[in-house]
């Protein structure tokens, strides 16, 4: 197909950016993210650099993305300001020592407020398609994220044309955008296979610059094995929800799932496969892993809506090699959707996102470590667990080999509220908050949650902690914390040494 735009190489395309410009990309995980023109921009700024001039551009996705986006453009110092998510090592150093101006921000948001203009123009988006036709529809690879958002503000458009991504993958993807308000209407998905898009993005041509024509896999790796740990937090789970599932709080044909990422979640919901009393369910989730594959083979997931395949290669050979199959169970939706409000509370959602820390309260902390250093951030886990009809958070009861608890009397960072948060679980059980106040959920997060070697000193604190509505002792409530910063450990806390 003869197309009416430039074909440019990485090189070219990166020559048409310039320093101070904001760049929406597309990719949400590593999942349809933008490759060659980032890390040839990526060389443009080493260039730059070398030759004394300033060179550096401002970071906007879906979510994180991969080695040839974040990591090549951080490593070559090139990123003035990201949001709304990240994962890359580099980059995490960059934000944390404030060489990256970093906005943590909840996903289903960033679409309106680029929108609003709240973080001003975007004068780039530079998308991966699986197609193209000459009258400006582009066809989007292995995610939406923020794509359709970028490429109609956008002032000019770079496409990376990626023959990795079949041009079959059409009919994949529904692309809605709401009004802004106070034209605002009911977004009418009642269930998750609902369709109330188009298939593709349509841009006015003239905005595109340029085509990079490449053949690139999706850099999303795998996860690791499963471990005794993990395979209880999942077997945990499932368990609860079948116990929910017998007292007639969940329904008999099941409700929605939405699964976060990692190998928590990949256990979860490996858990849930396997379960007999657990019948045949669908997702409306932000993302898909490998784990998901087998299930809607086996008929056990009967229907995916999800903003992003984060498959590895191997599985998203899969999917693309029986196109026909998945096209009936997977639907692609833009973040703004797939992690919206309005359709999670109507849907009922069972939201299962993983904890940093939790504290006595049943408050989460799922960005920073000890408080302050950046770890990921907040992603679509606040989307799901404010508007869910049971949102449940898990992690293991302890990290660096035990020395520190994720059980601790106050959290560090919160991120999620008390309000939000009903079920928390560990390896060493589930503690439903559903209903209990404050003393009352401190007790059973203890008991339920807490590994052994923590447990009589959290009751402890307790015990000091007595008068008031909330267990709370400002003086000592990141007592644990401190002890971990002074000793290297939260055993064997002696209170009275923070009062």
């Amino acid at each position: 197909m003869s197309l009416p735009f430039p074909i440019l190489t990485a090189e070219e395309a990166a020559e048409l950016i310039q320093h101070n410009a904001t760049i929406g990309f597309s990719g949400f995980t590593p999942a349809g993210a933008a490759k060659a023109i980032p890390a040839a921009l990526a060389l443009k700024a080493r260039r730059e650099h070398a030759a004394g001039r300033p060179f550096k551009v401002g970071v906007l996705t879906g979510a994180s993305t991969g080695p040839s986006l974040d990591g090549a453009l951080a490593e070559a110092e090139a990123i003035s300001f990201r949001t709304p998510y990240q994962s890359d090592a580099t980059l995490r150093n960059q934000i944390n020592t404030g060489q990256v101006r970093f906005v943590d921000m909840h996903l289903s948001l960033l679409p309106q407020i680029v929108r609003y203009g709240f973080l001003g123009p975007v004068h780039w988006a530079v998308v991966e398609a699986a197609d193209i036709t000459p009258g400006g529809g582009v066809v989007l690879t292995s995610s939406v994220g923020a794509s359709n958002t970028y490429l109609r503000l956008a002032d000019r458009i770079l496409i990376e044309l990626n023959a990795n991504h079949p041009a079959g993958l059409l009919g994949m993807h529904d692309i809605f955008e709401p009004a802004d308000p106070p034209a605002r209407q009911e977004i009418p998905v009642y269930a998750p296979a609902d369709r109330i898009g188009s298939p593709i993005c349509v841009v006015d041509p003239k905005k595109i610059a340029g085509v990079v024509l490449t053949d690139l896999e999706d850099e999303s790796g795998g996860f690791d094995e499963a471990t005794p740990v993990t395979d209880r937090i999942g077997q945990n789970v499932s368990d609860f929800l079948v116990a929910e599932l017998r007292a007639g709080r969940i329904p008999p044909h099941f409700l929605p799932l939405q699964s976060g990422v990692g190998n928590i979640a990949n256990a979860v919901l490996a858990a849930l496969g396997r379960s007999t009393e657990v019948p045949a369910f669908e997702m409306y989730t932000e993302v898909l892993q490998d784990s998901v594959i087998p299930l809607l083979e086996q008929g056990r997931c009967t229907f995916a809506s999800t903003t992003a395949l984060t498959l590895s290669p191997d599985a998203m050979r899969k999917v693309t090699g029986n196109l026909d199959f998945y096209r009936n169970r997977v639907l692609l939706r833009p973040q703004e959707i797939s992690n919206h409000p309005e359709i999670i509370r109507r849907l009922g959602i069972i939201s299962m996102n993983t904890a940093i820390e939790v504290d006595l309260g049943g408050n989460v902390n799922s960005t920073h470590i000890m408080g302050k250093t950046m770890l990921n951030g907040i992603g679509g886990s606040g989307d799901f667990t404010r508007n869910a009809y049971l949102s449940i958070f898990s992690c293991p009861s302890t990290a660096k080999d035990g020395k520190i608890s994720a059980i601790v009397p106050l959290a560090s960072h919160m991120d999620h509220s008390e309000h939000s948060v009903q079920i928390i679980v560990t390896e060493q059980g589930v503690a439903d908050l559903r209903g209990r106040d404050p003393h009352e959920r401190a007790e059973l997060i203890i008991r339920n949650c807490a590994h052994p070697d923590y447990r009589d000193q959290l009751m402890e604190y307790l015990r000091l902690t007595k008068a008031g509505h909330a267990p709370l002792s400002l003086s000592l409530s990141h007592a644990m914390h401190r002890q971990f910063l002074r000793h290297g450990d939260m055993r064997n806390i002696d209170w009275e040494e923070y009062r």
